[in-house]
């Protein structure tokens, strides 16, 4: 996938996982965890404005995404009745991870970036 697209498309996957995160997610979750992806939303909407600039706030997304993954996999095989979650939310929370993390660039936009150039997308 060429470094133009991939950005396009990550900015749209950014904009798209926040506004759920801020507007979607209160029906699924109790009040913490609300205040928690809805803070995690704000950020990404913002990061998807200069998607370069702002790797650290979508990849720490990341990050938060396959723990709670991981946090809730192990308590729903612990408690029976918590399994539904190994069927919906667990695979949701590493579809978003993998998302961001296929679309996150590579190459020499990322170099570009890492070492201080100025790049314009």
């Amino acid at each position: 996938m060429a470094d133009t697209a991939r950005i396009r498309y990550l900015r749209i996957a950014l904009q798209a996982v926040g506004v759920i995160f801020i507007a979607g997610i209160y029906s699924f979750v109790v009040q913490m965890i609300l205040g928690v992806y809805a803070t995690l939303g704000m950020f990404l909407l913002i990061a998807s404005r200069n998607p370069l600039a702002n790797l650290e706030s979508y990849l720490v997304h990341g990050v938060v995404q396959l723990a709670h993954a991981g946090i809730m996999a192990a308590q729903a095989l612990a408690n029976p009745e918590q399994i539904g979650h190994l069927w919906g939310d667990v695979p949701a929370l590493l579809v978003v991870a993998a998302v961001l993390a296929f679309l996150t660039p590579r190459g020499t936009i990322a170099t570009a970036l890492a070492v201080g150039k100025k790049i314009n997308s």
